[in-house]
């Protein structure tokens, strides 16, 4: 097939890469990534994968499958268009809106396949197929390649275990202006090392004001990059709010401390003030319902833990073709066409 991996968010290219790395096992298959320079101006791909910003080379290339992690893909592309979803936070409205782009949304568990089956037999012009998520099989293939980064950080700050607290950008979600102060109590109080890692849309004085505070105080560590996973796979417990990194960490059957999440269904602790987190530290770590919630999360949300995510995928894409033809644009409405040219541009079609 001619695969594009779809990247209009820098989150995208982590979720992106595992199918990349299983498609290039194939000779018969080419790949694109295209990269949208307003919110990906450095990508860190570069020099490693063939790539573009330009949306006329996207459609030039004409692709017979894209993958998309974000809600909108340019309408006129050919191709089938396949929604393989930024995360798991089933919470966010926006999680459940059909936008009318895909041709198809390969979900990550029975949670997400039961809704979006029910959506698909309501709208009509889309298909379903479980294959889990694609950022699972690099969870899989690298859980022990930073144990001996992490012994040595806890070495260095003379620590037992690693807390990673990782927020979302989202102002109205984010923990990030209530925490602070009960993050360095809890630093001061506990045998830790709190690590810093924030989305990579999170406001930039944010960014800025928690770059200081790690480094003005003592066993906080600040940590860049675009993939949150190198740090979960390190961390014992992770903080955060209304993000989907919260189904990430269950899902690796390690203990998650909430503040105010949105979430009507919680299988983790969640706090509603700054001064419980001290206290939700001691039971997160032991709570034996807990555990139980952790399992079902799995069982639910994702169970496809296997490492053959990215393959399914790959199947189901070139299934699709098989049964449907490559489709040469998705029909939309105009405001949906307008919404997508006015974000990625025109395109000069082929005859014109």
């Amino acid at each position: 097939m001619r695969i594009v991996l779809f990247c209009e968010n820098k989150y995208a290219i982590d979720i992106l890469y595992p199918i990349y790395q299983e498609a290039i096992k194939s000779a018969e298959n080419q790949l694109l990534w295209y990269v949208h320079l307003l919110k990906i101006p450095d990508f860190p791909l570069q020099g490693k994968v063939d790539y573009t910003h330009d949306m006329q080379q996207v459609y030039d290339f004409s692709p017979e499958a894209i993958f998309v992690p974000g809600n909108i893909v340019p309408y006129y592309l050919p191709g089938v268009k396949i929604q393989v979803f930024h995360g798991y936070a089933a919470e966010k409205k926006d999680h459940w809106i059909i936008r009318r782009y895909f041709d198809t949304y390969f979900t990550q568990g029975p949670y997400f396949t039961k809704k979006f089956k029910e959506l698909s037999a309501k709208y009509g012009d889309f298909e379903v197929v479980e294959t889990g998520w694609p950022k699972q099989d690099w969870i899989k293939a690298h859980m022990a390649d930073f144990d001996q980064e992490r012994e040595e950080l806890l070495r260095m700050h003379g620590k037992k275990q690693i807390v990673l607290y990782a927020p979302t950008f989202s102002p109205s979600l984010t923990s990030v202006c209530a925490l602070k102060s009960a993050l360095l109590h809890l630093v001061k109080m506990e045998d830790i090392v709190l690590l810093l890692k924030f989305h990579p849309l999170m406001r930039k004085e944010w960014v800025d004001e928690y770059k200081l505070f790690a480094e003005q105080n003592e066993h906080i560590v600040w940590v860049d990059g675009f993939n949150v996973t190198k740090y979960q796979l390190m961390s014992d417990l992770m903080i955060s709010d209304t993000s989907s990194t919260v189904y990430e960490f269950l899902l690796l059957g390690r203990p998650v401390i909430t503040y105010r999440t949105i979430a009507k269904d919680i299988y983790w602790t969640n706090i509603t003030d700054a001064t419980q987190l001290p206290n939700a530290f001691e039971n997160a770590l032991y709570n034996e319902e807990d555990i139980v919630r952790r399992r079902w999360i799995v069982d639910n949300y994702d169970p496809h833990l296997d490492g053959m995510v990215c393959k399914r995928m790959l199947d189901a894409a070139a299934d699709y073709i098989r049964r449907h033809g490559v489709p040469k644009e998705r029909k939309l409405n105009l405001w949906r066409r307008y919404t997508s040219i006015k974000t990625f541009g025109k395109i000069k079609r082929r005859g014109e």
